[in-house]
């Protein structure tokens, strides 16, 4: 049903979309499914109450349940949907009252009303609800198409686990909308949707089962939504964690709210979306998690501002790169036994231009370097720069003095022509690999090292290297079965299948040129 739902979805949105950018229509879409489902939750809720109050057994039974002007007051106390984390929704923002409209000229009008008419009554959601819909550049009645077609997805059924489900249901239309959308926006999508397999490995990795979390680039929020279900399938409760973010993109930063509040997860993104260096919306925070996925290598975040800024405890970014500035706000930001987590460029491993192999030596000397993981090309919407997973801590409590490498080049499973991901096996391993490393006892085996997939380093041996942090550097090759076959007798077989190949050829040769002749063409 749901892969129905999605594609469906997907391919008359596709249609619908004419001449609009990508960047632009996906919050359009996005915004209108948000309204769905707060909308319908709503009238669960309303159904729910409704039931509850006519039902002599429960206790929210009234006694002149005959009387409808009672009922109605009743189901208009705002009380009754904040206990059950149910947005209110006026009754002018309904999605009903909305699709009833849907082929008005007006209809763009009207979805802002309801929008600004939500955001009066939830102050969650103050600000965070994207009213473009009057000035959306679509065909004449293709909006009204839209609201119709959203309509098409179900989210009001009324047990607790249906509530779950209809939840689940959203979040997962939202986030195949969101790597959609990041398809087809190419270098742009990246910017606000890190693959799910990535942010399951980093996740994973860090185990963030309690304490603050917080994202510096939280894009559209998918760290924090990973989280959760890693809690969730680990017996945690959501509760046990409070979520912090920053995003700069405006659009990008509400849309993660949304994204964060469909859910019922509390959070703080911060009281406008603005730049982590320059305008740190938690300058006192300091978290148990931090987990980011940067643009990579940018060069115009500086600021004469940030000179001598305290985050940069081993040195001085570089003014035309920053990720050596996300790895110090990073470590900035943990607490005494925090760890943060980030996906950046390859070339942070091993540079040493301009201060940045300075300030890698010093970081790992300092013993912050926990982890660091090779990953596999073609894992991203937005480029084929190869990436890395870098792994800090504030202050080591197992292993110091060492660093595990994990080479995880050749693990990815390709999904497409164009693109790859890990399977969940895969980040299994290596979170297994990593907890074992540290010590932990539930994992059930003693870590040992394996040769071309994972070691542990000495900082001796990586100040030999040069404080390079490659792990194709440190892991060896992959050991190879040894099937006790002479390498001259193996030679002798691969140069006879070869020329057995080579004949074959030049009789498959012939006979093209035979059949060809025989057509009339010449050579």
């Amino acid at each position: 049903m749901i892969e129905d739902i999605k594609k469906t979805l997907w391919a008359t949105a596709d249609k619908l979309r004419a001449n609009m950018d990508a960047a632009e229509y996906k919050h359009i879409v996005l915004g209108l499914i948000f309204v769905k489902y707060i909308s319908d939750t709503f009238q669960t809720r309303r159904a729910e109450l409704l039931g509850k109050f006519t039902d002599s057994s429960d206790d929210y039974y009234l006694e002149n349940a005959d009387d409808p002007e009672l009922i109605d007051a009743e189901l208009e106390d705002r009380d009754y949907y904040k206990e059950a984390n149910v947005f209110w929704v006026p009754e002018a923002a309904r999605w009903e009252s909305l699709r009833a409209l849907a082929k008005q000229a007006d209809i763009g009008k009207r979805i802002d009303d309801a929008l600004a008419l939500i955001e009066s009554e939830n102050p969650k959601l103050k600000g965070i609800l994207d009213k473009r819909y009057a000035r959306v550049q679509l065909p004449d009645g293709k909006l009204g198409e839209l609201v119709d077609l959203v309509s098409q997805i179900g989210f009001g059924e009324s047990a607790d686990t249906a509530k779950n489900h209809a939840r689940d249901l959203l979040g997962q239309v939202y986030e195949y909308f969101l790597g959609q959308f990041a398809s087809a926006e190419g270098k742009r999508g990246g910017q606000f949707y890190t693959p799910a397999s990535i942010v399951k490995t980093l996740v994973a990795v860090l185990a963030p089962h309690h304490g603050q979390v917080y994202d510096p680039c939280c894009g559209s929020g998918g760290m924090f939504v990973q989280s959760e279900r890693f809690i969730e399938a680990h017996g945690g409760k959501l509760g046990d964690v409070s979520i912090y973010g920053q995003e700069a993109n405006p659009t990008t930063w509400r849309l993660a709210a949304m994204n964060l509040a469909i859910r019922g997860i509390d959070f703080n993104l911060g009281k406008e979306p603005a730049d982590s260096f320059v305008r740190d919306q938690h300058p006192d925070l300091r978290a148990d998690f931090v987990l980011a996925n940067p643009p990579f290598n940018i060069s115009d975040w500086w600021h004469g501002s940030l000179e001598g800024d305290p985050r940069w405890l081993y040195g001085t970014p570089p003014l035309s790169n920053a990720n050596y500035a996300w790895l110090q706000h990073i470590l900035h930001h943990l607490k005494p036994n925090g760890r943060g987590g980030i996906v950046l460029a390859n070339g942070s491993m091993s540079s040493s231009q301009n201060s940045e192999g300075d300030i890698r030596r010093a970081m790992v000397d300092a013993d912050k370097v926990e982890v660091m993981i090779a990953l596999p090309g073609q894992l991203f919407f937005n480029t084929q720069i190869p990436a890395c997973l870098w792994f800090l801590v504030k202050e080591k409590r197992t292993r110091l003095g060492e660093v595990l490498f994990i080479d995880a080049r050749k693990l990815g499973s390709m999904i497409s022509r164009v693109q790859c991901e890990f399977t969940d096996a895969v980040i299994d391993r290596i979170a297994n690999t990593v907890a074992a490393w540290r010590g932990d006892s539930t994992i059930g085996e003693a870590y040992a090292d394996i040769a071309g997939f994972c070691r542990s380093v000495s900082l001796a041996e990586i100040a030999e290297h040069g404080h390079v942090l490659t792990p194709g550097r440190y892991v060896g090759a992959e050991a190879v079965e040894d099937d006790d076959e002479a390498f001259a007798d193996k030679m002798q077989k691969l140069t006879e299948k070869l020329g057995e190949q080579m004949a074959k050829g030049a009789e498959l040769d012939q006979l093209i040129r035979q059949k060809l002749g025989g057509l009339g063409y010449t050579f």
